[in-house]
């Protein structure tokens, strides 16, 4: 067997023999095999100086300056003793690409750095194969999960496109890697991930979540040994919505002939939503003064601050009490708002006071979505997505070990 022949050019085998100019920034090289290197077989690398025929392939090389490159190359069929007729071994280029493998490389790295769209313009490759390019790295690169020490799961959604269309995230809470992306969040769409988990489903003892059913009812499906913790940002973002912005409107309806009044609550939305830790001197004295104002205001106010309480407990035993506690207050305090909340609430309280024990969150889902978004723009939308969503496990591998 022949030692492997460097050349200037890359083009193991070839030598360049004549080029021809497409226009004034194109331009075609014509390459010729080398007489010094002998053909060799792709499957068991023998060489073959018996060529069975030739065929004559057109493909894209790495820009020249501002010109843009095809080769013509001559690829042959040889005659292995070992395996018949078989094409020649081309290591830099895969067989029935249409580019170079130091363009393939080259690319890559654009992908890598910019967008597809940006990519496409550079080089004058169509989207879409840059695309299946981009497609291949990732499969090829992503490092396979660590299912064996699994005890904590976090599960989230977010939104695809406009118009309600979601998909589901699930990542290991300890090390923070995505495992499974899917489009959907019914009991339907989510089922997939488990059966993907399979024997690792009784390993898992905790998942994090916000107060979705279909996932509360799937994970009791698949994984009995499991404890659901509700997430304290979602419920708090709820508890925002659905009781101070309700009490908020109510009150300044109440005050609609006390124009300043009214406007200086309808004004406030930020100031009661936003934790206190957030605001500035300015908004704490406004914060204040309203509060002092407003009884209602005040209690929904501090109820918001009670109910998160209820995650910083130090025991379930605690957290339980102090719910009992919050739900008296709410059933007494006779705001509409405040008691309906509290009694759709009810039902899922094991999952909020499980937060006492198992001190998990999906605020590191919160982080991913926002990296999700970023990404999703980058691409100006996406038209795959499986693409997508290996885009977004590449995001987040885990954190190194």
């Amino acid at each position: 067997m022949n030692d492997a022949k460097f050349t200037l050019w890359g083009w193991e085998g070839f030598l360049p023999s004549s080029t021809t100019r497409l226009s004034p920034t194109s331009l075609l090289i014509h390459l010729a095999p080398d007489p010094e290197v002998m053909p060799r077989c792709r499957h068991c690398g023998a060489d073959c100086p018996d060529v069975h025929d030739t065929s004559l392939r057109r493909i894209r090389e790495r820009d020249l300056f501002e010109c843009r490159v095809w080769l013509e190359v001559p690829v042959r069929r040889v005659r292995c003793r070992h395996c018949g007729v078989a094409r020649e071994q081309l290591g830099w280029l895969v067989l029935h690409a249409r580019i170079t493998e130091r363009l393939r490389n080259h690319l890559e790295v654009l992908l890598q750095l910019m967008p597809l769209k940006h990519v496409s313009v550079l080089t004058g490759l169509h989207w879409h194969t840059l695309k299946q390019l981009d497609k291949a790295r990732l499969a090829r690169m992503l490092p396979p999960p660590d299912l064996s020490s699994l005890r904590y799961l976090i599960m989230d959604e977010f939104a695809l496109f406009k118009g309600h269309r979601y998909a589901t995230v699930v990542a290991n809470a300890e090390n923070r890697q995505v495992l499974w992306v899917g489009e959907g969040r019914s009991r339907r769409d989510i089922r997939p991930f488990f059966r993907w988990l399979g024997k690792h489903c009784k390993m898992i003892e905790a998942v994090a979540m916000d107060m979705n059913s279909a996932m509360d009812l799937e994970v009791q499906r698949h994984c009995p040994d499991a404890r659901v913790v509700y997430d304290l940002f979602h419920v708090i973002a709820k508890f925002g919505r659905e009781v101070i912005d309700r009490v908020r409107v109510d009150q300044a309806n109440k005050l609609r002939e006390n124009k300043p009044a009214r406007n200086v609550i309808k004004r406030s939305r930020w100031l009661l939503l936003r934790n206190r830790g957030n605001l500035s001197d300015e908004q704490a004295v406004r914060l204040e003064e309203l509060l002092a104002a407003n009884q209602s205001l005040l209690l929904v106010y501090l109820m918001k601050d009670q109910l998160k309480s209820l995650w910083y407990a130090p025991s379930e035993k605690e957290a339980e009490q102090r719910w009992r506690q919050w739900y008296r207050q709410a059933m007494e305090s006779a705001l509409e708002p405040l008691v309906r909340f509290a009694r759709r609430l009810r039902p899922y309280i094991n999952g909020i006071i499980a937060s006492a024990r198992y001190h998990l969150n999906t605020s590191i889902l919160e982080g991913m979505n926002n990296r999700i978004k970023v990404i999703k723009r980058m691409a100006y939308g996406f038209r795959d997505n499986e693409y997508f969503f290996l885009k977004i496990k590449a995001a987040f591998p885990g954190l190194p070990r």
